[in-house]
C-alpha cells in the first residue's frame, strides 16, 4: 500500500508541474494586437481623427452589407435539394470569410 501511495503522490506532482508550466507559458506569450497595427498605419499617414472615423465607419458599413448579403445567401431556396443547399452553404461560407478578410485589411 505504501508503494501505491508514493506513485499517486509522484504522478500528482508531475501533473501539477505540467499544468503550472503550461499556464506560465500561456501567460508569457504575447497576444496578437491588431489595434496597434491599425493605429500605427493611421499615424504613419498623418491622418486626423475625422479621417480615421470616416474610414472605420466605411469599414463597418461594408461589413454590415456583407453580413446581410451572407445571411440572404445562406437561406434555403425553394425547390433546392438539401445536398445542393449544403454545398452552396459551404462555398458561401468560404467566400464570406474571404470577403470579411478583404474588408478588414482595407482591400
Amino acid at each position: 500500500m505504501n508503494n501505491i501511495g508514493k506513485k499517486i503522490v509522484t504522478f500528482s506532482m508531475i501533473g501539477f508541474m505540467q499544468v503550472a508550466l503550461g499556464a506560465s507559458i500561456i501567460e508569457a506569450s504575447p497576444l496578437p494586437d491588431n489595434r496597434y497595427q491599425i493605429q500605427q498605419k493611421y499615424e504613419d499617414r498623418g491622418q486626423d481623427r475625422h479621417e480615421r472615423e470616416r474610414i472605420e465607419n466605411e469599414r463597418h458599413k461594408r461589413e454590415r452589407i456583407e453580413n446581410d448579403r451572407h445571411e440572404r445567401e445562406m437561406k434555403r431556396r425553394p425547390h433546392e435539394k438539401k445536398k445542393e443547399w449544403r454545398e452552396r452553404q459551404q462555398h458561401e461560407n468560404q467566400r464570406h470569410e474571404r470577403a470579411l478578410e478583404d474588408i478588414r485589411h482595407g482591400r
